[in-house]
């Protein structure tokens, strides 16, 4: 690697959000274009999902067959890109969303420009729990990064057996104003994607990169909730 490459400017994002909410396959997408071999695992995971009565034990079954759908774990990689002309260097951090890993994550939050919080547009509890877990451990380890949500899966919100499956268990696919309404209360920009189809995949990822840069070469910060006023200073991601 030239040493023109390790010159180049450079940003961090994490993602982070539920387990099997999509962002090891936002990543995946946005970093190889597509990925290969687990279209059809995608679909055929849905399909079985669907068959299935929500309780104790068939959350059990679905734990295990998520571990058969796309491993948890995303190879931390970087990815160099053209911004306005100028090329710049994305590190990529996938995060394991599982409560088991709670005590590893927060390492990863070390040095980062902005944080992207998934959600699955097909999953309600993942949206709650972006307000209930989310917002607040990332506001707690990376104080004044900017955050942006995503809404993953879009292209389920109105496939006729997603939509079926969740009212049997009283829920519908995430709304847009819904997404739009937690992104305004955790003060987040909000998109939404579907790393099946590639839609909005890069639009995510340019706007990150956008305040990414701004946030760290230029000493832009977006507030947390609950406060007011900004500085022009920004401050890094503490593990305290």
């Amino acid at each position: 690697m030239s040493d023109a490459v390790f010159d180049l400017p450079k940003v961090k994002f994490v993602v982070v959000g539920d387990g099997f909410c999509g962002k090891t396959c936002l990543l995946t997408v946005y970093n190889n274009g597509e990925f290969p071999g687990v279209r059809e695992i995608y679909k055929n995971f849905c399909a079985f999902v669907r068959t299935m009565t929500y309780n104790a034990s068939t959350q059990h079954n679905l734990e295990n067959k998520k571990k058969d759908y796309i491993p948890t774990v995303f190879e931390n990689t970087t990815k160099i890109i053209d911004l306005d002309g100028r090329h710049v260097t994305l590190a990529l951090w996938d995060t394991a969303g599982q409560e088991d890993y709670s005590r590893l994550r927060p390492l990863t939050y070390t040095d980062s420009h902005a944080i992207l919080i998934c959600f699955s547009i097909d999953s309600p509890d993942s949206l709650e729990n972006v307000v209930e877990n989310w917002i607040t451990e990332v506001t707690h380890f990376c104080r004044n990064v900017p955050v942006i949500l995503v809404g993953c899966k879009k292209d389920l919100r109105t496939d006729p057996k997603t939509v079926a499956f969740l009212e049997k268990n009283g829920q519908e696919p995430v709304l847009t104003e819904q997404g739009q309404s937690v992104a305004a209360k955790i003060r987040a920009k909000y998109f939404e994607c579907s790393a099946l189809t590639g839609e909005g995949v890069n639009n995510v990822f340019e706007y990150a990169a956008r305040v990414a840069m701004a946030y760290r070469y230029g000493g832009v910060k977006a507030r947390p909730p609950g406060t007011t006023g900004a500085s022009t200073k920004p401050e890094k991601c503490s593990l305290l």
